[in-house]
């Protein structure tokens, strides 16, 4: 067999099975530009900065002296669940500016402790078993605290550094 032969034996063989053998390359989806990602970012974080006042009162609620009323539960489980919601969207977002990245992580950890507080509170507020020191802790609750001024204060700092009004 002679080599032009062989050649074209191959360029046969490679017409008769276009695809065997070759790497496809596949486009991905279009990376967002960082104007999109920091609006994405920044829709969520409103969306978080505006739940937490929902969130705010059921945790000072929880805190009242005397007995806690039945709407508090209720009001703890809407926000609670808001405040999920809101995570679950912020986890969902395509970023990939290291920054944008470090600022989702940020705030989807005080979207965590924002939860934990309200699940907590609610469960100070509602024991079975009530004793001095549940009572005591209880009635230390008045709110979110810093952590909710540090997302309010992440929202503002990324509006103000991007030139958003």
């Amino acid at each position: 067999m002679s080599v032009s032969s062989a050649r074209t034996g191959v360029a046969l063989w490679r017409r008769a099975v276009p695809f065997l053998g070759r790497r496809r390359v596949r486009a991905g989806p279009a990376r967002p530009s960082r104007e999109a990602q920091v609006g994405a970012l920044l829709a969520v974080l409103e969306e978080a900065v505006a739940l937490q006042r929902s969130a705010d009162a059921a945790v000072a609620a929880c805190g009242e002296p005397g007995a806690v009323a039945g709407r508090v539960a209720r009001d703890c489980g809407v926000a609670g669940t808001a405040i999920l919601h809101v995570r679950s969207r912020l986890r969902e977002l395509t970023l990939t500016e290291p920054d944008l990245l470090e600022a989702r992580a940020y705030a989807g950890r005080l979207l965590d402790y924002g939860q934990w507080m309200v699940h907590q509170s609610a469960n100070l507020a509602f024991t079975v078993r009530r004793d001095a020191r549940t009572e005591a802790a209880r009635c230390q609750l008045n709110g979110l605290g810093r952590p909710a001024d540090d997302l309010r204060r992440l929202r503002d700092t990324l509006t103000a550094r991007e030139g958003r009004p």
